[in-house]
């Protein structure tokens, strides 16, 4: 079992009345963390660290932040075998907390290469000796708020390029993989970047929307950034516009894969079963809607059966285990709850479908129609639906007939065809030819409608974590009217 305490300042604390929490694996129920239940004020000692912190760290030269990122990265990757220990907390597979901490590495080197990126511009004054200048200035104290499906991946993502911009910040971990989040704090910590840069809180599960008010209303908060649910980024959102606090916020999806009727089928089909299942299909940009077109259906469908029959979800400590499990009993429940109302309804159940415990085997269903539940709400679980189309027109309209905009695919070999068709779907990613789980440090990252606003990665990351200030410098004598 591990014991997670808070990081404040740079120290190590339990929260200030010592309550704890425990978080257990979700598939034998053993307790995995007992973890630092964070009061009200250990929320504002947080932000009371990194401000003290903030104006050190910004004045900080580009070059030497950049050395202190590269080696919390290198750090990072050398630990690896600490964040896999871990993996009880969520039920996850070895493998994918490894990628984690592979993906996470390489966010920290790239927010170092941003630190000489921040760039203003000089522009043009009809004041007669006037000198304008839009400088790229660090805001403050960052709030990151971040999920537990990729724990590592969307951890240090909330973090490293506010670094890099200058920012001090506040990580609120989640109540479900606390101590990968907290370690993510400690390397981060151990690589120097300097007391109370980096502070990491985590809190009692019924706590939670106290203590994101708290941080949120903080006047010291400059920015905001959440990623997790839409039900959850609709509130973060409005906290955040009620204190004036710009947010970035990446929600949830229903990632459409479109499958033409030129598609290479066994790549197609590939591409769909990684979107769709690994890590038990809880990431947000996991594909969920199967569209493809008639005359290539049937095949797709049994295809993709064929190749379902081989993945096996089960204990993570099982060598027989493909995906691992669901992070708890209840999202299992409720994701069944989602197939049995589409085959009430008359949908097919191709392959899957069976529930024990937080185990749900990887399920695919055909013949989905709007009057079901499944056909508009995020699954967030190892679940695809086939919705079938005649022609390029049908497939884009049945894309876009959801509320969620984050990644999406298009498999054809006619490129030229299939980039027109990217243009057209609504959503901030689109990839052609490939899965719709996809993700690089320094790609822009980010959706549309309520999969949120705003992108993470590289450049696009600048605008989000400064303040684009105007100075003038007169150079000589200025006319006044009065």
């Amino acid at each position: 079992m591990l014991d997670v305490p808070l990081l404040i300042g740079g120290q190590s604390c339990p929260a200030r009345d010592g309550r704890t929490f425990e978080r257990c694996n979700p598939v034998t129920g053993e307790v995995v963390s007992r973890v630092a239940a964070a009061t009200l004020e250990d929320a504002d000692a947080a932000v009371a660290a990194a401000q003290a912190a903030f104006p050190g760290w910004a004045a900080m030269l580009p070059g030497e932040r950049r050395a202190r990122l590269l080696e919390a990265a290198a750090q990072l990757q050398a630990r690896s075998g600490e964040f896999i220990a871990a993996a009880g907390e969520t039920g996850a597979m070895a493998n994918w907390y490894g990628f984690n901490v592979q993906l996470a590495a390489d966010m920290l080197r790239e927010a170092a290469s941003m630190t000489t990126q921040i760039t203003g511009d000089v522009i043009p004054s009809n004041v007669p000796g006037n000198f304008a200048m839009a400088l790229r200035q660090p805001c403050g104290v960052v709030l990151g708020i971040a999920p537990w499906n990729a724990p590592v991946i969307l951890a240090t993502r909330a973090i490293a390029m506010p670094l890099a911009c200058g920012n001090t910040v506040v990580l609120k971990a989640s109540e479900l993989s606390p101590a990968v989040h907290r370690l993510i704090g400690q390397v981060l910590q151990d690589a120097g970047l300097g007391d109370g840069v980096v502070n990491v809180i985590s809190n009692a599960p019924a706590d939670a929307p106290a203590i994101v008010e708290r941080l949120i209303a903080n006047p010291a908060v400059r920015r905001v950034n959440f990623t997790g649910s839409t039900h959850v980024g609709r509130i973060v959102g409005e906290l955040s516009a009620r204190y004036l606090k710009p947010a970035l916020l990446e929600l949830g999806g229903k990632a459409p894969f479109l499958v033409l009727d030129d598609a290479d089928l066994d790549a197609a089909v590939e591409a769909a079963a990684f979107g769709a299942y690994f890590n038990q299909g809880q990431i947000c940009l996991s594909t969920e809607r199967l569209i493809v077109d008639h005359k290539v259906a049937d095949a797709f469908v049994a295809k993709l059966k064929a190749k379902i029959e081989t993945l096996r979800a089960g204990n993570p400590d099982d060598s027989e285990s493909v995906l691992g499990s669901l992070v708890d009993v209840g999202a299992g429940t409720r994701i069944k709850g989602l197939i049995d109302d589409a085959v009430a309804l008359g949908a097919t159940l191709v392959i899957g479908g069976q529930l024990q415990g937080s185990i749900l085997q990887p399920t695919l269903l055909d013949g989905v129609t709007d009057a079901m539940r499944l056909y508009r709400e995020e699954s967030f679980g190892p679940v695809a639906v086939v919705l079938r189309g005649d022609g390029d027109e049908a497939l884009l309209r049945l894309a876009n007939d959801s509320d969620f905009g984050l990644s999406a695919a298009i498999f054809s070999r006619d490129t030229s065809r299939a980039l027109a068709l990217a243009q057209r779907v609504e959503s901030g990613i689109c990839h052609i030819n490939g899965p719709t789980v996809h993700d690089e440090a320094q790609m822009p990252f980010g959706g549309v409608k309520s999969s949120g606003y705003g992108s993470f990665g590289g450049k696009a990351s600048i605008e989000q974590f400064t303040q684009l200030r105007w100075v003038t410098l007169q150079n000589g004598p200025r006319h006044y009217p009065i």
